[in-house]
């Protein structure tokens, strides 16, 4: 097991394929993206099934998200979900994009065995689209979330970020669209996770402003706090439900507490908490022969010294010193 000196036991593992994405979000990477990772320090799809395996019979892990980057980048991307689909037990597979390029591989992946997607989508109008992505790729996205419900990756998860003063007027609309096609909404406060540090906590709308924002449409009703588990989004029922909308505090009511992750990086690093600030390689051991066992013993000890939260509630909090690319959300 994955244990720290908390209590936490880390049961779901994120792993980055890519630091690369096709998009440049202005709250994640600068216009002119960032110097990528050289193709000999990624992992390589052998290695990743193979950390994936030890972490799934090893370690106890039971859900398997997929990131980046954007990690319909990786080539390779079908052959790793087909290859941790056979692992016995079986864990829960997903996969977190921005949804380019899902139109044309949302049938392959689940073939392959993908449980559910979720996809990123901050804004209904085109062009709020351009201002915060820099790419005219709206239409793509929609086409991917259509292409994901069609295939079987459900439920569908549509992640949103709202921006003061460019986007957060749209946040009942965003709902509403949501439910008109049955995908589940979850809003994030916007974190410092950007990797030219232009993260303004002044600029961020907060968990409290967006439920108020959604009030003035929609009558939100609190789920029972036990059927949150350790996952971080606080959820509402909709109007009585069964639809539900979702929001993840980070930042003003961190779920550090109830934290179960454990994050693999696109260069075989291991987190114990996406703003962590030092690493531990499991590619150079792996590289040099180690076994599985002993991969596995180095995975336990980076995971036992995890902090007991993440300090991004405090005002003077500093920003992780890799960007989110590399990381994986």
């Amino acid at each position: 097991m994955l244990l720290d000196t908390f209590g936490r036991r880390a049961v779901d593992l994120r792993v980055s394929l890519t630091d690369r994405c096709n998009l440049r979000c202005t709250y994640c990477m600068p216009e002119e993206g960032l110097q990528w990772l050289a193709k000999p320090d990624l992992l390589t799809d052998e290695e990743i099934v193979r950390l994936v395996s030890i972490a799934v019979r090893d370690l106890g892990v039971r859900e398997v998200r997929f990131t980046g980057g954007e990690p319909l980048l990786r080539p390779g991307l079908v052959g790793i979900v087909d290859a941790c689909a056979r692992l016995e037990p079986r864990p829960e597979l997903s996969l977190t994009s921005n949804g380019i390029g899902l139109s044309k591989t949302a049938a392959a992946l689940k073939t392959a065995g993908l449980d559910r997607v979720n996809v990123s989508l901050d804004t209904l109008d085109a062009e709020t689209f351009f201002t915060l992505t820099r790419r005219r790729r709206h239409e793509d996205v929609l086409a991917g979330l259509a292409a994901a419900e069609a295939a079987g990756l459900t439920p569908v998860k549509l992640n949103a970020v709202l921006m003061r003063g460019v986007n957060e007027h749209e946040a009942a609309d965003l709902l509403e669209w949501c439910l008109e096609h049955g995908y589940e909404l979850r809003f994030i406060e916007q974190m410092p996770l950007d990797a030219q540090h232009g993260w303004d906590r002044s600029s961020m709308v907060t968990a409290e402003e967006i439920l108020a924002l959604l009030g003035e449409r929609f009558a939100l009703t609190p789920e029972a706090t036990a059927a949150r588990g350790a996952a971080p989004a606080e959820r509402w029922l909709v109007d009585g439900g069964p639809a539900r909308v979702g929001v993840i505090a980070s930042v003003t009511r961190p779920f550090c507490r109830a934290c179960d992750r454990t994050r693999l990086t696109a260069d075989g690093q291991v987190r114990d908490c996406l703003f962590a600030t030092t690493e531990t390689d499991l590619r150079g051991p792996l590289r040099d022969g180690a076994s599985d066992a002993e991969v596995g013993e180095l995975w336990r000890k980076a995971m036992w010294g995890k902090k007991a939260g993440a300090g991004i509630d405090n005002p003077e909090f500093h920003q992780p010193d890799r960007p989110m690319s590399a990381i994986g959300g």
